[in-house]
């Protein structure tokens, strides 16, 4: 059996490209997900108009979802709503579940917040969240494909420094290696990449991958076109399609796959 995952990120409702919106939602909808994954900033500035806009898109994206918070979606400039209220307003017009999950026969898709209120641009990974996601990942079958969500990231994209990497990163590759996590996925960059975390934390007999989306319809890319992944797994198979915009429509623009070895994830 195979899966599909639309893999978006960081949409940031209130600089978008509103031009996108609609040929976006099309593609995913074309690709017909089993699960439509969602990393983090779905706003710019977590004002309600830009929450209601990011509630209606997801309304018209094929369910179920996965969906979590990112440093933007966070209050930036109200001392008490950051500090008090926090993510009040992401709960209320987007979910409550700030772990989401989803989980089939063949995948586990898995939601944590990494959005914290004393960083701007960072986020964090704590130990009880960390806890949660070991206990859950290690009593799934160890046939299914196990899927870690966060805004922020494991890994990085080459050029980009330690800073954008999430807090408690190395302790929780550790826990999440003893339960075998297969994909990691993230936004936060605005950039696509996909790497192996056996290079950056040398775990024996773990190589998960991290899978970074760029920005699905933010006016700023970083030097990238607007894009999106759709992640297929088939068996010991992970293919990862990029799919890009082309001023017109988005369409698969390149793929890399990769297949599971004793040792971890491999490129095929």
């Amino acid at each position: 059996m195979s899966r599909k995952i639309a893999h978006l990120s960081d949409i940031h409702f209130g600089r978008v490209d509103p031009q996108i919106l609609d040929p976006l939602v099309e593609a995913v909808r074309r690709i017909v997900p089993d699960v439509v994954v969602v990393s983090g900033d779905l706003t710019q500035r977590a004002h309600t108009e830009e929450f209601l806009a990011a509630r209606a898109f997801l309304d018209r994206l094929p369910q179920p979802q996965v969906v979590v918070p990112g440093n933007h979606d966070v209050p930036l400039y109200n001392v008490y709503e950051r500090f008090v209220e926090r993510l009040e307003r992401y709960k209320r017009y987007i979910t409550p579940e700030l772990e989401p999950c989803y989980v089939d026969d063949e995948i586990a898709v898995l939601g944590t917040n990494t959005a914290r209120s004393l960083t701007w641009k960072g986020g964090r990974i704590n130990p009880r969240q960390i806890a949660r996601i070991k206990e859950r990942l290690c009593a799934l079958d160890k046939h299914v494909t196990k899927i870690v969500v966060t805004h922020h990231s494991f890994d990085l994209p080459p050029g980009f420094s330690e800073s954008h990497l999430v807090g408690g990163a190395r302790i929780a590759m550790g826990h999440l290696a003893e339960c075998g996590a297969d994909l990691l996925l993230a936004g936060h960059m605005h950039v696509s990449s996909v790497s192996r975390a056996v290079l950056r934390y040398q775990i024996a007999g773990h190589s998960a991958l991290v899978v970074q989306a760029g920005t699905a319809t933010s006016t700023r890319g970083r030097g990238e076109v607007n894009s999106f992944n759709c992640i297929r797994v088939e068996d010991e198979m992970v293919k990862i399609e990029r799919w890009t915009w082309d001023r017109s429509t988005f369409t698969a623009s390149g793929e890399e796959v990769y297949r599971k070895t004793p040792d971890g994830w491999e490129p095929s």
